[in-house]
């Protein structure tokens, strides 16, 4: 009697193995979402390259035409607040043609980061700033003053993305997806590819500067662990 028993609980626990072997399965994925905003402002990255033989006068001629700059932005309703400096670089200048290193001058870089609050005026700041005595423009960088609306659609993008995933992966896995069993955000930003030009000083004198206003993307993922079962 004892072997009979022993026997059909045997039987009755390979039965029931696979519908526990799977009880406890767990599908792990990533989802991402992406929005795109406008952007309302935008910060300009342009300066003065001058060169001389003496490195002071190199200077001065860079400070004098960044003076001119500001001032001009300031008298166009630029606020002082609203246009820093960026970064100042002076280096000197080098001919190895008589096979020795010979300094033949310096040239001095200051750069100024103006932010524009009326996204429709970056070209017509962009004008101004050259009109003044600036040479060299290195790019702009778009933002946009909120977006807490558009990070939390990409959330929600970024959940229904894993959510996909994970029904592809339990359908071709012959599993049912029974819940979620953890659920953490990984990134939450925005950014933009930024406005790189590069132009002749004199075609820019001449002809307004065009800049078309970027759309930020807002991205998000997510790293879900669904629970599933047979």
């Amino acid at each position: 009697m004892k072997k009979i028993t022993s026997l059909l609980l045997a039987i009755l626990i390979l039965s029931l193995t696979p519908a526990f072997a799977f009880a406890d399965s767990e599908i792990k994925v990533t989802g991402t979402g992406e929005v795109l905003v406008p952007a309302d402002s935008a910060v300009i990255s342009l300066g003065v390259s001058a060169a001389d033989k003496d490195v002071r006068t190199a200077q001065g001629k860079a400070n004098e035409a960044i003076a001119a700059i500001r001032t001009a932005l300031i008298e166009d309703g630029i606020a002082e607040e609203d246009i820093n400096t960026d970064y100042i670089n002076i280096y000197a200048m080098y001919d190895y043609g008589s096979g020795s290193e010979q300094i033949t001058g310096y040239n001095a870089n200051s750069t100024l980061a103006i932010r524009v609050k009326d996204i429709d005026r970056v070209g017509e700041v962009i004008d101004l700033a050259f009109g003044a005595g600036a040479n060299t423009l290195n790019g702009i960088n778009f933002s946009a003053t909120d977006t807490t609306a558009a990070k939390e659609k990409a959330m929600r993008l970024a959940v229904a993305d894993a959510q996909a995933k994970a029904d592809v992966l339990a359908d071709a896995a012959g599993l049912q997806i029974r819940g979620i069993e953890d659920i953490a955000e990984q990134n939450t930003y925005s950014y933009d590819k930024g406005v790189m030009n590069n132009f002749d000083v004199a075609e820019a004198k001449a002809a307004g500067t065009v800049v078309q206003a970027a759309k930020l993307t807002v991205s998000s993922s997510v790293v879900i662990t669904f629970k599933a079962d047979r």
